[in-house]
């Protein structure tokens, strides 16, 4: 999980208190706002606790927990580009839990589909945040990242062995990475 900083190199990130403020102002970003209401429609409205600053054992900067909500973790935080970040990664997580009433975490498949759309969907392997993670790659970045960030999410399901992480993602990489869900295209 060392391949890439989640945060700036030598810094402690925030307090929980400092990240609770930016979870505020993340909440009135056009993209959170647009998930947060097709989360409502769909019949899954989440309330003021739903994300939630903490402090974080580890390198990873957030997650979604079905039936608990989203952490991020402030101690991975610098900047409110990296809060917004995570709370639209793991917006569409909710959202795929919301729509899908069959979502297993466990299966390899479904979660490889969702880290999939997750990826794609939330701006996490746009050029300049490649280029800020030290991979300068100028043709097809987009879907490489996403793949890379596919795996290195799954290596935290210990019901996914590395090959059965790469075997699901590549089985439903077209359909996941094509669905759009909840807006018209890929943003």
């Amino acid at each position: 999980m060392a391949d890439e900083p989640t945060s700036i190199p030598g810094s402690a990130g925030r307090t929980v208190e400092e990240c609770e403020d930016m979870i505020r102002k993340s909440l009135r970003t056009p993209m959170v706002k647009f998930l947060r209401e097709n989360l409502e429609k769909a019949g899954c409205g989440i309330g003021d606790k739903f994300i939630k600053a903490v402090h974080c054992d580890g390198s990873y900067s957030g997650g979604f927990t079905p039936g608990e909500g989203i952490q991020v973790c402030s101690n991975q935080m610098n900047i409110q580009d990296e809060v917004n970040q995570v709370v639209i990664h793991e917006l569409i997580h909710a959202f795929d839990e919301c729509r899908a009433a069959n979502l297993d975490w466990t299966n390899c498949a479904h979660h490889a589909c969702s880290e999939i759309r997750a990826g794609h969907l939330s701006g996490d392997c746009n050029y300049k945040r490649e280029l800020l993670r030290g991979f300068m790659k100028i043709r097809g970045h987009e879907q490489e990242c996403v793949r890379r960030r596919v795996m290195k999410s799954m290596k935290g399901n210990p019901y996914c062995s590395e090959a059965a992480a790469k075997d699901a993602m590549e089985a439903v990489w077209d359909v996941c990475y094509n669905d759009t869900q909840p807006f018209d295209r890929a943003p």
